[in-house]
């Protein structure tokens, strides 16, 4: 009995949202996708709450309210907040290893109902196509450069 109260009081220790901060300005969106409607300019060096994940975004609280930014513009531990009892740093540790942070070296990318559900953005593909110069620009680009042509084998 002793140990099932301990642990129900444990659960909102590891429940709570991990600190991070922001390591270069960035937008913070409404969903985690790049055409979601920006809720807020985060800048550098804010300090937030990661709530979740999702594929390559991170769930936010921040003091302008929540959203979503990319997960690689957060950067995870470091020194404790301002308030971190002992007993929070130690829960940290344990979630994050022994120096308090976290490493990401990847990301997973879509699952496999997120590639049959996809659907294309012509918006999008418009945009893209809007970037392509022909064949002319390019070269006169790379004349005004002084850009020498090379020939790369393919690997």
């Amino acid at each position: 009995m002793k140990r099932l109260l301990f642990l129900l009081l444990l659960v909102p220790l590891l429940c709570a949202a991990e600190p991070a901060t922001v390591i270069r300005a960035t937008e913070l969106k409404s969903e985690p996708a790049t055409d979601a409607t920006t809720v807020a300019q985060l800048a550098e060096n804010t300090a937030v709450d990661a709530l979740e994940r999702k594929g390559g975004w991170t769930k936010v609280k921040t003091k302008s309210g929540d959203g979503w930014v990319k997960m690689l513009a957060l950067r995870y531990g470091g020194t404790a907040k301002s308030g971190d009892s002992g007993i929070g740093r130690l829960f940290s540790v344990a979630r994050t290893g022994s120096s308090g942070t976290t490493v990401t070296t990847g990301v997973r990318g879509l699952d496999g109902d997120q590639i049959k559900t996809a659907q294309p953005n012509a918006a999008e593909l418009k945009k893209l196509h809007g970037y392509a110069v022909n064949a002319q620009t390019a070269g006169s680009f790379a004349q005004n450069g002084k850009l020498q042509a090379q020939k790369v084998d393919y690997p």
